[in-house]
């Protein structure tokens, strides 16, 4: 019982072959969508930058049009304080709501000699 070479090496061969398919299907994605060209002149802008910047991460997202990480704080810390705002804002209003809110009113069909003094049994909202 010996190894039969010949059937690894062509399993490895069509691995490999597999591979280099799914690889050339996501360089033709990245093609046609834009992203090697915008990648491509934003490499090149930092490469001819006289004084390279102190962080190439932070060049490439202000050039892609992303926010900067500066950036990127502020907008997190001004939607964390908007959101407080919002919830303070919301329990305002649900107070305010309730004052507006005019309690139900009860009909005693039941018992028409009710003693809140009318006829039928009417109480709540102004009725006692």
């Amino acid at each position: 019982m010996g190894i039969n070479y010949s059937s690894l090496l062509e399993d490895l061969d069509a691995n490999q072959e597999e591979k280099e398919a799914k690889k050339e299907v996501f360089r033709k994605y990245l093609e046609s969508s834009g992203v090697l060209d915008a990648l491509t002149k934003v490499l090149v802008a930092l490469y001819e930058q006289n004084d390279k910047p102190s962080s190439a991460i932070e060049f490439i997202q202000q050039k892609l049009g992303g926010p900067t990480v500066c950036e990127y704080e502020n907008l997190q810390a001004e939607m964390s304080d908007l959101q407080i705002k919002y919830y303070e804002l919301l329990e305002a209003h649900k107070e305010k709501c309730w004052e507006f809110v005019i309690p139900p009113v009860e009909v005693n069909i039941n018992n028409p000699h009710h003693s809140s003094g009318n006829n039928i049994g009417i109480t709540g909202a102004g009725y006692n």
